[in-house]
């Protein structure tokens, strides 16, 4: 015969793996306000101790976040990417545990404005490919990719259809690169970004533009849109030699 404290242990294992199932999942999206302990405790007929140390658990996972007097509510996840490294969008939202999706929205060829010759350094007249993606998280926006392709040097981009493969992803894949720059910002949501990343107007957003090169020369523009509060840059470096 199991005694409470089985019972106990095993009844915290299942409310944990139902409620990290319902999460992870995105059944139940960030923001979303989980059932008070009393009433979970009266669903799976434990005591209120056995609620309590599952969302403590949950709470120091970073699933979750308990608001006094308001409740415990489904915390919005923020990733991480090393400014000195080409970071995968897909990685980013997987190391999260929340299963990834993208979507192109906007897809053309066309050649190159004064504009892009300033910021991409390619000449003027170069056949670009302009594509804007937008990368989920489960079901919310994570971020939205407006990317620049020089087809002169990357001639294949221009057949690729980017359904299954996102077009960094198939970049770092096709291409070997041998020079990165990255440019970061902070920038208030336009109408039209406020849309695509699914917050009000003027949200703040964080804006990692980046250009790389390789023997070629250009190879890409790329500029990721993430909301503020979803998103933290990271940087190891060591004492510079004396």
């Amino acid at each position: 015969m199991t005694d409470r404290n089985g019972k106990d242990a095993t009844l915290h294992q299942r409310i944990l793996g139902d409620i990290e199932g319902k999460i992870v999942s995105g059944e139940w999206p960030p923001g979303h306000r989980l059932p008070f302990e009393v009433d979970l405790a009266d669903q799976y007929d434990c005591s209120r101790m056995t609620v309590n140390k599952v969302m403590t658990q949950l709470a120091k996972a970073g699933l979750i976040e308990r608001r006094k007097k308001s409740g415990s509510f489904v915390k919005q996840p923020q990733a991480q990417s090393a400014v000195l490294e080409i970071h995968d969008i897909e990685a980013e939202v997987k190391s999260l545990n929340l299963p990834y999706s993208f979507q192109v929205t906007r897809r053309s060829v066309r050649t190159a404005s004064a504009e892009d010759v300033r910021r991409f350094e390619v000449q003027s007249g170069t056949k670009l490919l302009d594509i804007v993606c937008t990368h989920f998280a489960g079901p919310r926006q994570f971020c939205v990719e407006e990317r620049l392709i020089n087809l002169e040097n990357v001639p294949e981009a221009g057949e690729a259809d980017f359904k299954e493969v996102s077009p960094g992803r198939w970049l770092l894949s096709q291409v070997p690169w041998s020079t990165a720059e990255h440019r970061i910002q902070a920038v208030a949501a336009s109408a039209e970004m406020a849309a695509l990343l699914g917050v009000a107007r003027g949200t703040a957003c964080l804006v990692v533009e980046r250009r790389t090169w390789s023997g070629l020369g250009p190879i890409t523009q790329v500029r990721f849109t993430y909301p503020g509060d979803t998103h933290a840059l990271v940087a190891r470096f060591t004492p510079a030699s004396q």
